[in-house]
């Protein structure tokens, strides 16, 4: 699959979903968006892996042997401890992770840039990158997917005019990323809450009601009881989504839901990788406390059973 039908794909699952998942959809953004793993350390330490490494570089350490990784989370620990006093702290552990987070979104914009710069200019403009996602469908006004890509056109057009600042129309480096990652930006945080109204919002009155809210994260399926988890979803739209106990959610509403802003969550995987590794109890870890768990930071061939990914040899 190549970038453009990569980007297509994602347009389509995001603004199109042909089906609903039976499994619980979690639409909150994170800040920052640690992972999209469940954080459940009885299962796995999926979660911290990519909290502490960025996604992408968690995949990395799956194919290490223990001895391999064990020894790069050593010379990662030394970038952590910004003081060099031979101790990591929460503080220091946190701003490693926010680090770790902004490097996989600036990662993914880079790998994403040659494929719209078609000029080569060192920006990219709003007709390059229409022509490049949506140029060949856009000659089909009835496409057999039936999609409506003219729509989706209209929707990315909206989104670029956002994060152009200065509205030329032509996307510089940090723009385009604002444009594709949205939920990290405070100018944006607009965008993403009347994208999702949008998404979820069938009736398309302005609101989300309760039944549009439980379906955009389950489908149900004949006579089949709800999922516990369904009716707790229940509970918490009447208990804490609609603020004002009208029966729907409004812009606010639907903001603070899934833009919360009230809760850390690089410090909060800060404080639990301390208290997991914290063999002392001195509040602050050592490089052998760390590498000790090195399962809990970063994994490897022994604590991983994910496909075979391709090595890089730098963090």
């Amino acid at each position: 699959m190549d970038l453009r039908q990569f980007l297509m794909c994602l347009s389509l699952c995001t603004a199109f979903a042909l089906s609903k998942p039976t499994e619980k959809k979690d639409r909150v953004h994170h800040e920052p968006q640690l992972s999209d793993k469940v954080h459940d350390d009885a299962q796995s330490f999926d979660y911290d892996h990519d909290a502490f490494l960025g996604a992408e570089e968690a995949k990395t350490f799956d194919q290490l042997t223990p001895e391999e990784s064990k020894e790069r989370l050593g010379m990662i620990v030394d970038k952590i401890d910004a003081d060099k006093d031979g101790f990591v702290t929460e503080g220091e552990l946190k701003s490693w992770i926010k680090h770790a987070q902004k490097k996989y979104i600036y990662d993914n914009v880079e790998n994403q840039w040659q494929e719209f710069d078609m000029n080569q200019d060192g920006f990219i403009s709003w007709d390059e990158y229409r022509n490049v996602t949506y140029g060949t469908y856009l000659d089909d006004p009835d496409p057999d997917d039936g999609f409506n890509y003219k729509q989706m056109m209209v929707r990315d057009e909206r989104r670029f005019k956002m994060a152009d600042k200065d509205g030329d129309l032509i996307a510089t480096k940090e723009e385009f990323t604002a444009f594709l990652h949205p939920e990290e930006y405070d100018y944006m945080k607009d965008i993403v809450v009347q994208e999702t109204m949008e998404d979820i919002d069938k009736n398309a009155d302005g609101f989300i009601d309760l039944e549009e809210y439980i379906g955009d994260m389950y489908s149900h399926d004949g006579n089949a009881d709800e999922p516990e988890w369904v009716k707790t979803e229940r509970e918490q739209f009447v208990e804490f989504r609609d603020k004002n106990r009208d029966g729907k959610m409004d812009k606010e509403e639907t903001k603070d839901w899934i833009l919360p802003s009230d809760y850390d969550h690089a410090e909060a995987e800060a404080r639990h990788l301390v208290y997991e590794s914290d063999q002392n109890k001195d509040g602050k870890l050592t490089k052998e406390e760390i590498v000790d768990k090195y399962d809990l930071f970063v994994g490897s061939q022994a604590t991983d059973f994910g496909e075979a990914l391709v090595r890089h040899d730098e963090f």
